[in-house]
């Protein structure tokens, strides 16, 4: 029988003082909001578009709601036990090692292949604004950067993200607004006469292109939500964890409807959706380019790089707290379980960005084969990681009503029918994704699972040979402490 996780600070057998609560609640706060902003909302929705006109208001609308229910069972057992591994520890306890090691590694490696994508992302913005150092040089400042924000501590990590969310959440709304008065026509001083709600029902219809569109939009959609649970990792190293695990849950509804069904409504409202200006400039270059915006392009430049720059921060952090776990619990080097004096898992964060390096190596000098196949088969972990969930709290949910009910601050709706429901959606989208070779949705559904494969394999061997780990350790963050602490 398990015995209730309890919430406490790594010992001396962890190498340190274990992770600190070094950020505040207005880091949380801003760090759930812009958490579903990735940049590949900003660059991805134009093919979105084009596949499904404006009935991309439904794809963004079912994914949507997907990321609502997989947060809301995540928010109930986060708030129960928040913990630095999030849902491959809960996967661990729920569902075995087995598990907790597979989709915690396979976290890993989607982000760190991220760290390499949304580098070379901003490395084409910089070099455009400064052409003098070159495109890889400024991907290497960037990751050197952020690297050593990172390993300051995690306060810093949460000022930068704070800031970067903060851009993130400012410009979108502010595009909303303007967007939004344009529509109706009380935007004074620019010339909008393409726009109106006409957009929506004209040029097809409002699925020009028919309701089969509308899944094959879910395909084109569905990677860009991906990041909404990192504040389910971050709250473990925040002053009050299970208050900042249940105020992210529970805002995942107004976050998802304005900031990606909000956004959307304004670009097919502004602009007709085979408009040639959304394939040629982008959904929301062409959007600002409409109402007469100068130098709209620059501005939305500014916003992606800033979008960036937070998925690095963001996947760098996310991919050495994993780590971290991953070692707490034996499935990984215990060097990853060590922390500095300011509870920063350094060697976690250094093996991170090694493999981030190499990754941008790869996506320089061999970007269609080597570099391709890293994304293609990281590419449905996304999906993989909401579906371990939907299992996972099947089977947590008895364990927590059973141990600590009162613990239940959170709970998953129409339990358990709503998780069966949506675990069934998962497992339909991935198999629709098997029939989609035009957008290359198979082979990344193979690839990945090929993936999975290999380290589900790895996982059994792990356990066999070890013969199971005789206890389980749930690692949260300390109570804040000073600096300089000695260490034996």
């Amino acid at each position: 029988m398990t015995s209730q996780p309890t919430q406490k600070t790594a010992g001396p057998a962890a190498g340190g003082h274990g992770l600190q609560a070094g950020l505040k609640n207005r880091h949380l706060s801003m760090i759930a909001i812009g958490g579903v902003i990735g940049a590949g909302l900003f660059v991805g929705s134009s093919s979105g578009i084009a596949t499904a006109g404006p009935g991309i208001l439904l794809s963004y609308a079912l994914v949507g709601t997907l990321v609502v229910l997989v947060m809301r069972m995540l928010g109930e057992m986060s708030a129960a036990n928040p913990t630095s591994g999030s849902f491959s520890a809960h996967a661990d306890r729920a569902l075995g090692s087995w598990a907790g090691f597979s989709i915690g590694w396979l976290y890993w490696f989607f982000w760190v292949v991220v760290l390499a994508v949304e580098a070379t992302a901003g490395a084409k913005i910089l070099e455009g604004w400064i052409p003098a150092v070159p495109q890889w040089g400024w991907a290497l400042i960037v990751m050197l950067v952020l690297t050593a924000t990172n390993l300051v501590s995690v306060g810093s990590y949460g000022e930068f993200e704070f800031w970067f969310a903060g851009i993130k959440v400012v410009a979108i709304a502010a595009f909303i607004v303007i967007g939004g008065l344009a529509v109706f026509g009380l935007l004074p001083g620019v010339d909008s006469s393409q726009a109106g709600l006409s957009n929506l029902t004209d040029h097809g219809g409002f699925l020009p292109n028919g309701p089969g569109a509308i899944l094959t939009g879910v395909l084109l959609v569905v990677f860009s939500f991906m990041g909404s649970e990192i504040a389910t990792l971050a709250a473990g190293e925040s002053e009050d964890p299970q208050r900042a695990v249940t105020k992210a849950t529970n805002s995942i509804i107004w976050r998802v409807g304005v900031f990606y069904l909000g956004s959307i409504l304004v670009v097919v409202t502004l602009l007709p959706w085979d408009s040639k200006a959304i394939a040629d400039d982008g959904s929301y270059v062409a959007a600002l380019s409409s109402l007469g915006i100068p130098h709209a392009g620059q501005i939305m430049n500014f916003i992606v790089l800033t979008s960036v720059l937070s998925c690095l921060n963001s996947g760098l952090y996310t991919a050495s707290r994993m780590a971290f776990s991953l070692g707490q619990r034996g499935d990984a080097p215990k060097a990853f379980a060590r922390t500095t004096g300011r509870g920063v898992p350094r060697t976690a964060i250094l093996a991170s960005v090694v493999f981030g390096f190499v990754a941008v190596f790869f996506n320089y000098k061999f970007p269609n084969s080597v570099f391709l196949f890293l994304v293609n088969s990281s590419g449905a972990v996304a999906l993989f990681v909401w579906l371990v969930i939907c299992f996972s709290q099947l089977r947590m949910r008895k364990i927590i009503q059973r141990e600590a009910p009162e613990k239940l601050v959170v709970k998953m709706w129409l339990y358990p029918y709503l998780t069966w429901a949506t675990a069934a959606l998962i497992v339909f989208v991935l198999g629709y994704m098997l029939t989609d070779t035009e957008h290359d949705g198979r082979e990344t559904v193979l690839l990945s699972l090929l993936v999975a494969a290999l380290v589900l394999i790895v996982a059994f061997v792990k356990e066999k040979v070890g013969g199971g780990r005789p206890v389980d350790v749930e690692v949260t963050a300390s109570a804040p402490a000073h600096d300089e602490v000695k260490t034996g």
